[in-house]
């Protein structure tokens, strides 16, 4: 009895070591037949902004609306035949009409809720109006801006791109995406030990494109009560904007279902 316990007690202990040292499953080893693999791909395409989208605007103050109401319209015009004839392919449209009572500094502006209340009474008023331009000429944009600002403001500039080249950047866009995906495939069919052949695309999912053609609304209203401020004149001759148009990424994002054989 005395020489059958360590006989025993040796022989656990191999077999434990034998256990421990059993090597583990390869990964390859794994079936994978059958499996359904979820893979996003990503795609992007870059270009050069070639359409711009100029806002312009003209504002008056007078004591009698009027008159401010009459110079706005005249130098609307003005404005307006003048950046016709400097970019005859433009797309012009007006927008945002706007007149608003100036109060001296020293009076709330009247409440609603108040109706028994003496109004005050506006010292001057406040006239304006906005006119988008649409143009596809950059080259020579700085010029014809600089030619509208002897009537006209500048009140903003947004660049993008023409519908034609962002129909053109969308079909590379999608074509780029889509080749994401079988090269993400094919790196998923290697890594899972399987041939790229052995994969099956059952759905493809163009989910998320996203809204990359930024817009423009109509402007935003003016405050209801404006002070009163110095009247600021244009000068006759004015030097011309400087412009960088930059450039616009399309961006795309699919997913595909694959299966394996």
């Amino acid at each position: 009895m005395s020489l059958a316990k360590p006989t025993l007690l040796i022989a656990l202990l191999f077999a434990t070591q034998a256990y421990a040292q059993a090597p583990a499953p390869s990964a390859a080893a794994v079936s994978t037949a059958g499996a359904m693999v979820i893979v996003p791909a990503f795609g992007e395409v870059r270009h050069a902004n070639d359409q711009a989208i100029v806002t312009f605007s003209v504002e008056e103050h007078d004591k009698d609306k009027a008159k401010a109401a009459e110079r706005v319209n005249r130098k609307m015009k003005e404005g307006t035949e003048i950046l016709r004839k400097a970019d005859p392919r433009a797309e012009f449209k007006t927008m945002g009409y706007f007149t608003y009572p100036i109060y001296p500094e020293n009076v709330q502006p009247p409440r609603p809720v108040d109706a028994a209340a003496k109004p005050p009474v506006p010292v001057a008023w406040r006239v304006g109006q906005y006119l988008e331009m649409k143009t596809t000429s950059l080259e020579s944009l700085p010029r014809t801006a600089a030619s509208a600002q002897k009537v006209l403001a500048i009140n903003g500039v947004q660049f993008g791109l023409a519908p034609a080249t962002e129909k053109r950047l969308d079909d590379q866009r999608i074509a780029a995406t889509y080749k994401n995906l079988n090269e993400r495939i094919v790196s998923i069919a290697n890594a899972m030990g399987r041939k790229p052949a052995d994969a099956v695309l059952e759905t493809v999912d163009f989910e998320g494109s996203g809204n990359y053609a930024g817009g423009q609304g109509d402007m935003a209203a003016a405050p209801m009560m404006a002070r009163m401020s110095a009247k600021r004149e244009m000068a006759d001759a004015m030097p011309e904007p400087s412009f960088e148009p930059g450039e616009t990424t399309l961006q795309m994002r699919l997913v595909g279902k694959v299966k394996f054989k």
